[in-house]
């Protein structure tokens, strides 16, 4: 956390994505793929604060991975990514195994890049 002795505001995770059907709900949403993790939006329509819910396949490979991805990914999100979430919004990160060899500072940057929505993004209904 930083603090009031380098005069920046405290970084704060997002709210977190806890039942099942909050996940699914986010499935009809946008999905923005990338080479390190998909990413699903949906906005919820109120305002307020964003949600954050993060999954790793099995297929990945076992538990230990899986929560290694999972660590990288929630640290990038509250160091750096948190602040370019949208109020009112349900985000989705879907991990991929090339998170543990992507460097630090490439993870952060492509979320950043993902939750701002300046990549190509693509919504596909019905599935």
């Amino acid at each position: 956390m930083t603090g009031p002795s380098t005069g920046e505001a405290p970084q704060t995770f997002p709210a977190r994505l806890t039942k099942r059907a909050e996940f699914l709900a986010v499935r009809r949403g946008d999905k923005r793929r990338g080479r390190l993790f998909l990413l699903e939006v949906l906005d919820r329509g109120d305002e307020g604060p964003p949600r954050l819910g993060i999954t790793v396949t099995r297929k990945v490979g076992n538990a230990v991975v899986r929560n290694r991805i999972r660590r990288r990914l929630r640290e990038a999100t509250r160091v750096y990514a948190a602040r370019d979430m949208a109020p009112g919004t349900d985000y989705v990160i879907v991990g991929r195994r090339d998170i543990l060899d992507a460097p630090f500072d490439a993870l952060k940057d492509e979320l950043a890049r993902r939750f701002r929505g300046k990549a190509l993004s693509r919504t596909v209904h019905g599935q």
